[in-house]
């Protein structure tokens, strides 16, 4: 299936929380050509099935024609459909004798010590996931602060409900949330969190996490800077040596909500074909993600993809919708141009540059090392010293928190004549009509 080049391909299969090079395609598109997606929740539903071994339900990797190593894959997002009608989330509480290193990772029932059991669901609550070897309990968390959203037909607006409505949710969970028919997770529904009811929130759906396939095995939800600063010296299967070993990473769990329909994405590839993967959609959630989880939900996504040949991108580059852009790290209007002008030509300025919106990703354990991160990246990419960085982020863009503790998205208003020369400057104009 993945030697053959599809115009349009359709996705519908998962992997158990693992993203790398020796995953199974799910099939090969063609360059210029169209994805779609049907994804099942990520976080909480394969965090609470310990089968799992990371903390996300994505997709197998995607072979995308023409991409070898150092390339990038150019990602525009024509649609996010949420198909859930509610989600249950909330923040979390670790179950700590059912995990070695990692809870997200290494899974054991507490009892039999069985490792990533296989499971089966008794009743509802958070007693219910329980180890088909020996019935004990056997999932790694539970809901520190726990709260169930009910949406409206046209998935605009939420509304977290009481004991009532979580309990009748939780009684029909995997309907409720949409389970596409080769999801292996057990629905987050199933726990029928109440806290807060009649909060009303406004919904826009995203999609958190979606890249291209790192050259390490790593798990889904841990392939970023912050998240896998956890794989630093742990002692299963996919624990790293050091700090340097995470610079394999592709910074595909972003949890920007700015990777919605309209943006553009431009991934780093690092195998032959990118594998670009897709999964862990929102239906909405604050900047910052502060309960380090939000709305999780199943839905569709369709994507058109593109290679750009040999631009070697050290991590995600996004093109936002420019409403979602900074106000000074927008494209300049003509009266801005003009008014610009006078003032260079008043001061004898010889030339009034062209510039565009640039996002650069960057990660790590800290946002202010997520932020040198994202410094280095963009004086690499640019060919620029990071106190030229830093002064025109400073003068015409801004850096903005997608998740704590440490992805960020550096925004400036980037020389058009820089992205010439790396080969970026269609793809930019063309996502900003320019």
């Amino acid at each position: 299936m993945s030697q053959q080049i599809q115009q349009e391909l359709e996705v519908d299969a998962y992997t158990l929380g693992l993203v790398g090079p020796d995953q199974e395609w799910a099939g090969t598109v063609a360059d210029g050509g169209t994805v779609r997606t049907h994804t099942p929740p990520a976080c909480w539903g394969p965090m609470i099935t310990p089968k799992f071994r990371g903390g996300h339900e994505v997709t197998r990797p995607i072979r995308v024609e023409n991409a070898k190593p150092g390339d990038a894959l150019v990602v525009r997002i024509k649609d996010v459909e949420v198909t859930s009608v509610a989600t249950s989330t909330g923040s979390m509480d670790e179950r700590e004798a059912a995990f070695g290193d990692d809870p997200f990772v290494d899974h054991r029932c507490p009892e039999c010590g069985t490792e990533w059991p296989e499971s089966v669901v008794e009743g509802s609550g958070e007693d219910a996931i329980r180890c088909a070897e020996c019935g004990a309990n056997a999932s790694s968390f539970g809901f520190e602060y726990g709260y169930t959203v009910a949406f409206d037909d046209e998935r605009t607006v939420g509304v977290t409900v009481g004991r009532e409505g979580a309990d009748d949710l939780a009684d029909r969970a995997g309907e409720a949330i949409a389970l596409p028919e080769n999801s292996r997770q057990h629905p987050i529904l199933l726990y029928g969190p109440d806290e807060m009811p009649g909060t009303l929130g406004r919904l826009r759906p995203f999609i958190g996490n979606i890249g291209t396939t790192p050259t390490r095995e790593l798990p889904d939800s841990h392939n970023a800077g912050d998240f896998g600063q956890f794989l630093i010296g742990a002692s299963h299967d996919w624990g790293l040596p050091d700090e340097a070993a995470l610079e394999d990473r592709t910074d595909g769990h972003m949890d920007s909500n700015n990777v919605r329909p309209g943006a553009t994405l431009i991934c780093p590839v690092r195998v032959e074909g990118a594998g670009l993967y897709v999964g862990d959609l929102h239906a909405n959630q604050g900047d910052g993600e502060l309960s380090l989880h939000t709305t999780d939900v199943s839905g569709k996504t369709e994507l058109e993809v593109e290679v750009i040949k040999d631009l070697d991108l050290g991590g995600p580059l996004l093109l936002p919708n420019e409403e979602d852009l900074p106000h000074i790290a927008k494209p300049y209007t003509e009266d801005e141009r003009e008014a610009g002008s006078e003032v260079a030509a008043e001061h004898d300025v010889d030339e009034l540059h062209d510039a565009a919106p640039v996002q650069v990703i960057g990660s790590g354990a800290t946002i202010n090392d997520a932020t040198e991160n994202a410094f280095d990246r963009a004086g690499e990419l640019l060919e620029m010293t990071e106190g030229e960085v830093r002064s025109r982020c400073t003068f015409t863009g801004g850096v903005e928190i997608a998740r704590l503790p440490g992805v960020v998205q550096l925004s400036m208003l980037a020389p058009m004549e820089n992205l010439e020369d790396v080969g970026l400057a269609d793809t930019v104009r063309a996502q900003y009509d320019l």
